[in-house]
């Protein structure tokens, strides 16, 4: 079973959770969308993360997407979003993914804790819950969970918690977040992975700071997967150059409210899941945005033309 580990690199894309018309779990389209993921370079999988609709699966459900996807992932590592509201429930699904072959739990903060005192301790009562061999990734997401975690904070839990191994950072704007964790393991503090997330939006820049990659969703995966390539190689000045030709995209994807929707569509279209089905409660899109969506996909295509 491979597990993550502060040294891991690369792109593990978070998966949205392909749902038939009705709202039943799409099983033949996690295996095509686990497919496309992988051939479009992605180095491993997040599943069940707030991009995946995790709040809207029964925990048996939750059970049977992380089954699924590690049977088609084979051996690439497949971290799963374990994040509740209560301990119990996340100790309960950590178990059973665990048990299954995942490769670590991602935990988001509950959008009570204010202060770094509080911060701290939950994550001390999460390592005690899902238990020290288990690998975990703090998913440091303010916008969302209005948990403001500051560098302090975070370098206090990874002191005290060597099994809290990665860092989904997708802070806004947190480039200097990444410079100082990094300056604080130049000087002794064990090192964390960090991978970053809000659909790639900073990954170029990202990249420059220190991340090891990213953690996010993108309709396109493959920008990632290049961008961080061309990064780790040096060739800043092209890695920029293939992430300039997806960025009306990437855009166009973050709107509050309606970005999973654009990526699910997109990714419909591309043949990675059957249909855009979100679970209900979920927005789609009208005729008027489909026709934008269409319109910078056609843009985007040319711009890559001439990157060729």
């Amino acid at each position: 079973m491979v597990q993550i580990t502060a040294e891991t690199k690369g792109v593990f894309v978070i998966a949205v959770t392909p749902f038939t018309e009705t709202g039943a779990l799409d099983h033949d389209s996690i295996d095509r969308m686990v497919d496309f993921y992988m051939d479009k370079g992605a180095d491993g999988l997040t599943i069940l993360g707030m991009m995946g609709e995790a709040p809207k699966l029964t925990q048996a459900e939750s059970i049977e997407v992380t089954r699924r996807t590690l049977a088609r992932a084979g051996a690439k590592p497949v971290v799963v979003g374990v994040s509740a509201p209560g301990l119990a429930a996340i100790g309960e699904l950590t178990k059973a993914v665990m048990d299954l072959g995942a490769a670590g739990v991602m935990v988001a903060p509950p959008s009570s804790l204010r202060t770094d005192d509080q911060i701290i301790g939950y994550y001390r009562n999460v390592v005690e819950t899902v238990g020290t061999d288990v690998p975990v990734v703090l998913q440091d997401f303010p916008l969302v969970t209005n948990v403001q975690i500051s560098t302090k904070a975070l370098g206090a839990i990874f002191e005290e918690h060597a099994s809290i191994v990665m860092l989904k950072h997708e802070d806004w704007p947190g480039l200097q977040k990444i410079s100082e964790l990094r300056q604080a393991e130049a000087k002794g503090r064990r090192r964390v992975s960090i991978l970053c997330g809000n659909a790639g939006a900073f990954l170029t820049e990202e990249m420059q700071r220190g991340a090891d990659g990213a953690m996010t969703g993108f309709a396109y995966p493959e920008m990632m997967t290049d961008v961080v390539r061309l990064s780790v190689a040096g060739e800043i000045d092209r890695a920029q150059d293939v992430f300039d030709a997806y960025l009306p995209l990437v855009r166009y994807e973050q709107q509050p409210g309606v970005g999973l929707a654009v990526r699910k569509y997109v990714l419909a279209r591309r043949g990675a899941i059957a249909n855009a089905a979100q679970r209900r409660p979920g927005a789609a899109l009208n005729a008027a945005a489909i026709a934008e969506v269409e319109r910078l996909i056609a843009r985007q295509t040319r711009r890559l033309e001439a990157l060729a």
